[in-house]
């Protein structure tokens, strides 16, 4: 049986991502095992100790969780073998009669971010309090009518609490990109040349001056590769202080020049593999 990380505890997205995946791959006896952060739950997968992670890369209304791609870089032995595209409607969890009632809000920090117009309209002197992920708090919510929460109307269910509002995201298609990561190369994909198909890699330059970045991003533009993200994050270091994330829209075959022609140009590179990416109805 394939054993599954995610960020727990039960209810978040990233389980019912976890569910959907399983119901994909017709994998519905694969034990799902919760993990309190993004990292943990990918440091199981790079320690063995389970076979897969699903976890949260990019959010189409408050953009990429840095957590996912920092830890991704330091365990890079990993690789992406899927994307799932979940939609994300949120809902405002509560025992309180009313909105008034509500002293504090619950929710990860994403999840926050992607109702922040909401809050504002409907409870704006409450209290927003962000945690781990969507039901940490879940059991303090149940106890006292005056905390809330926002999750999925999934989580709602599974700990029995009442829906107050529904949705309260700001915008209707919100919805969350996950990647499914295991210690399995992907490094042989074959695509059939489908839109679907994406490679991500990382890089740093091999030093912080003008031109250091717009070389590493020719190598792609002189072929007509596009790409669909370029993100950069801190790399801790001083002398070449950013790391850059890219999402090419081509299989690890059609780049295999372009890649070559980029270790030129960088002093880290980093492949995390080529995958398809699938949209989760529900």
């Amino acid at each position: 049986m394939t054993s599954i990380a995610y960020l727990g505890p039960t209810g978040t997205y990233a389980e019912l991502a976890a569910l959907s995946y399983c119901q994909l791959h017709h994998l519905s006896d694969s034990p799902l095992c919760s993990y309190p952060t993004i990292p943990q739950a990918l440091q199981a997968v790079a320690t063995q100790e389970v076979d897969l992670a699903i976890v949260p890369v990019e959010n189409s209304t408050q953009g990429s969780v840095t957590m996912t791609l920092d830890s991704l870089w330091q365990w890079d032995q990993l690789q992406i073998q899927e994307a799932l595209v979940l939609p994300v409607q949120h809902a405002l969890i509560s025992h309180a009669p009313s909105l008034e009632q509500i002293q504090a809000v619950y929710s990860h920090p994403q999840s926050l971010a992607q109702c922040q117009q909401w809050l504002e309209q409907f409870l704006p002197h409450t209290q927003l309090i962000p945690v781990n992920s969507n039901t940490e708090k879940m059991q303090d919510i149940s106890q006292n009518s005056h905390l809330a929460a926002i999750a999925s109307p999934r989580a709602a269910r599974v700990y029995d609490l009442p829906i107050l509002r529904f949705p309260i995201n700001d915008f209707p298609d919100n919805c969350t990109r996950f990647w499914v990561l295991s210690l399995t190369t992907n490094l042989t994909y074959s695509s059939n040349q489908d839109q679907s198909c994406h490679t991500s890699l990382a890089f740093s330059t091999k030093s912080n001056e003008p031109g250091s970045l717009f070389n590493p991003l020719s190598v792609f533009a002189k072929r007509h590769i596009n790409l669909t993200r370029i993100e950069s994050r801190p790399s801790k270091r001083s002398h070449n202080p950013y790391i850059f994330f890219i999402d090419v829209e081509a299989s690890i075959n059609e780049v295999t020049e372009a890649i070559a022609e980029l270790r030129e140009f960088t002093e880290t590179l980093k492949i995390f593999g080529s995958y398809d990416i699938h949209q989760i109805i529900h």
